[in-house]
């Protein structure tokens, strides 16, 4: 009588964890509607932030420290802007709370994934830059694969950056503008004097501000390290 008591006892068991595993699907970050709230911390928290940062958001956030898990006051201000860029309203109670609700989310997830991809002309080549005025980044592939992506700014109305399929032309390395007396260290040039370089300026005002036609890079380490490899010849792709 015991071991069968035992026995049925083990078996309920085995079926309470079969059931469990089966009904368990792995979440992910995206797929989650979270009622977000200011001062909570969570990995959603962090992919809220990579969303609000591909949606130009990305002055809000130390981009030398990259992304935390804490719903702060940068994460607070960068989706205030967000909301008011969007038409959305905002999710402010009488105490300052702010709420991300289900509907935010889905629309920064939908907005995140329409923004994340390259452009099909970069995924061939041993050296390719891939210049996406899209989410304003730099991708830096080898054959199909991103090696570094960089924050990158552009042109303004008065002055824009060309967007087409180039070839670098020239490379320098300690280089001067001619026109605007400017600093470009850096520079590899693809179109006329349009060339991806290292901008103090875009470094210290970020987005406040925009270049006479070049690509901005504010990364001077990881521009250096690329400036390195590339090759006269190697492909441009400005999109």
């Amino acid at each position: 009588m015991i071991r069968k008591t035992r026995f049925a006892t083990l078996l309920a068991l085995v079926l309470l964890v079969v059931t469990a595993v089966a009904a368990y699907q792995p979440a992910t970050a995206e797929a989650a509607s979270p009622t977000l709230r200011y001062g909570v911390s969570s990995g959603q928290v962090r992919t809220l932030q990579e969303a609000l940062d591909r949606n130009k958001q990305r002055d809000y956030f130390a981009y030398s420290r990259g992304y935390t898990t804490y719903f702060g006051s940068s994460t607070k201000s960068a989706l205030m802007n967000w909301e008011k860029a969007n038409s959305r309203t905002r999710g402010v109670s009488v105490n300052g709370t702010i709420v991300v609700n289900s509907a935010k989310w889905n629309l920064l997830m939908s907005q995140r994934r329409a923004s994340s991809g390259s452009d099909s002309r970069c995924m061939t080549g041993a050296r390719v830059l891939c210049v996406s005025k899209k989410d304003n980044k730099v991708r830096y592939m080898k054959n199909g694969k991103v090696i570094y992506t960089l924050d990158a700014r552009f042109g303004s109305a008065e002055t824009p950056t060309r967007s087409g399929s180039y070839k670098v032309y020239w490379k320098s390395r300690y280089h001067v503008s001619s026109l605007y007396h400017t600093s470009m260290p850096y520079a590899m040039f693809f179109s006329g004097g349009q060339a991806v370089h290292y901008s103090p300026d875009f470094a210290a005002r970020g987005y406040r501000g925009a270049s006479h036609g070049c690509v901005n890079i504010r990364d001077r380490a990881t521009i250096a390290t690329i400036f390195a490899e590339v090759r006269t010849g190697d492909k441009v792709i400005v999109y």
